[in-house]
């Protein structure tokens, strides 16, 4: 595969929205599998597209990939490709480079009503790339979420596939009513997701959440849960509201206080 089809692949794999390393044998002595430039692409899964020649080392070089992609950072290895190395007679050296392109921080609102409406528009205002789903056609469209990556005209368990949220997905339930919300967090649940959030008042949530444990689903709380959702930030309106979810989802991503910025060491 050469150099232009690898980047293709990457540019797609990163529309998809998967992680992916790209290795790169930057450094070649002696006799090696592959000469210095060839590459190949690693998912968090360990699946590969190209290859940097096979073998022992390019189970080595996927491990090392699958370690970066897990860290968040680039790194640099070097092999000794002896048997006195790492078993093999090529009797050469190898040094490759890691780049992890590691997907962005995502969205998914399940519920195309006022809330999720704007919220879609925050998200878009900021750059955070967002997927919506609502069962009704008349709410989940390109008129109402012109910005959004993926709509999904379904009920929440049919629009949350558990294969298709990653862990730097944030899950928003702001559906129609107790009775979707309550189904959309229980798919959730089962999800990587990193943040999952419900809207609803402190009496609703807690009907939901006695709701799943008599289902056993909810014997321990998920710290990943924040319900109800948002910070308090005082606003009402359906656009205050979407601010304090995603004012909220942000404080999370970053372990943040969410103090005033003239009281922290942060403003000096």
């Amino acid at each position: 595969m050469n150099d232009t089809a690898i980047y293709g692949r990457l540019e797609k794999m990163l529309g998809d929205g998967k992680s992916v390393a790209l290795v790169t044998v930057v450094h070649s002595e002696g006799s090696t599998p592959r000469e210095s430039g060839a590459k190949m692409l690693v998912c968090a899964d360990g699946a590969t597209e190209g290859t940097v020649g096979g073998g022992k080392l390019e189970l080595l070089s996927i491990a090392e990939a699958k370690k970066a992609l897990a860290e968040g950072a680039n790194r640099k290895v070097r092999f000794d490709l002896t048997e006195q190395g790492i078993g093999m007679v090529c009797n050469g050296l190898a040094e490759i480079f890691i780049e992890v392109y590691k997907q962005a921080m995502s969205v998914f609102i399940a519920g195309g009503g006022h809330v999720g409406q704007k919220l879609g528009a925050v998200c878009a205002a900021v750059g955070v790339p967002y997927d919506v789903s609502d069962d009704r056609g008349e709410f989940a469209n390109k008129e109402r979420f012109p910005g959004a990556r993926n709509i999904y005209v379904h009920r929440p368990e049919e629009a949350i596939k558990p294969e298709n949220i990653t862990p730097d997905t944030c899950i928003v339930i702001v559906t129609r009513g107790h009775a979707l919300d309550q189904e959309a967090l229980e798919v959730a649940l089962k999800t990587k997701a990193c943040y999952i959030g419900m809207i609803g008042s402190r009496s609703k949530v807690g009907v939901v959440f006695g709701n799943l444990r008599k289902k056993g689903l909810w014997d321990r709380p998920d710290p990943r849960v924040y319900a109800p959702i948002g910070l308090e930030l005082g606003g009402k309106t359906p656009e205050e509201i979407a601010v304090s979810i995603l004012a909220e989802i942000i404080k999370v991503r970053h372990g943040a206080g969410g103090a005033h910025m003239r009281l922290t060491d942060a403003a000096a």
